[in-house]
């Protein structure tokens, strides 16, 4: 007789979860950028003129701006010194335009100073990269060989790497809205009535990623709950 579990394997429940805290997040941002995509800003500055305002007022030089194809594809690489502004936001005079593009002034900030957990991130991105992408195959190849347990533990640790690019961009992006928000607050690109506006939107902006981390380690504990500590199937 089939096992149930080989039928239905109900830790799948885990993956379905972090599957629908992702989409509940994703769907939050763009509604809260809509609304606020809709308000023009009572100065008509646009996302790009914003973006090389705050960087002109932070005394940031060596940074470029450049417009990007997409939609909420908006961010600034720090290798190559260069904020890119999707097209929902390069052009446009929306409130929720200028936040974006004040978020992405962030990062540039965040760059310029130092700031540690931003380069911790920038040094974790390949190591994280190559062990989610290793990571399957690495536990694939520890069940064939007789459910090799050390293989299989070193898959889940290579997954575990992705969890902790994850919570490492948290305060990368929280510290990077605030900086924003304060940048707004302090300048003449947004009134003190639009900042809140701007505020709701990076805060939106700011809960996709606290979804990407939860459905990440709801993904590592199911493969845990698979795979470790000697669960093997007989």
């Amino acid at each position: 007789m089939v096992p149930f579990y080989a039928i239905f394997d109900p830790t799948y429940i885990l993956v379905i979860v972090g599957l629908l805290i992702s989409m509940a997040a994703s769907a939050y941002v763009n509604s809260t950028f809509r609304k606020y995509d809709k308000i023009q800003s009572r100065n008509n500055i646009t996302g790009t003129k914003a973006a090389q305002y705050i960087l002109q007022e932070e005394h940031i030089n060596d940074v470029g701006v450049q417009q990007i194809s997409g939609n909420l594809t908006d961010n600034y690489n720090s290798g190559n010194k260069m904020l890119s502004l999707s097209e929902a936001t390069a052009q446009s005079m929306s409130v929720a335009a200028i936040g974006v593009a004040a978020h992405e002034c962030g990062h540039a900030v965040q760059d310029h100073t130092g700031y540690s957990p931003l380069k911790i991130r920038a040094a974790i991105v390949p190591v994280a990269n190559i062990g989610s992408s290793l990571s399957f195959p690495i536990i694939l190849i520890g069940v064939l060989f007789s459910w090799n347990q050390t293989l299989i533990n070193i898959g889940i640790l290579a997954f575990s790497l992705a969890l902790l690019f994850q919570l490492v961009t948290l305060p990368v992006e929280f510290n990077a809205s605030r900086r924003a928000l304060k940048i707004l607050s302090d300048g003449n690109i947004l009134t003190e009535e639009e900042v809140p506006m701007a505020r709701k939107v990076l805060f939106a902006a700011a809960l996709t990623y606290v979804a990407a981390a939860l459905a990440t380690f709801l993904q590592l504990l199911r493969l845990i709950i698979l795979f470790g500590g000697n669960n093997r199937r007989n």
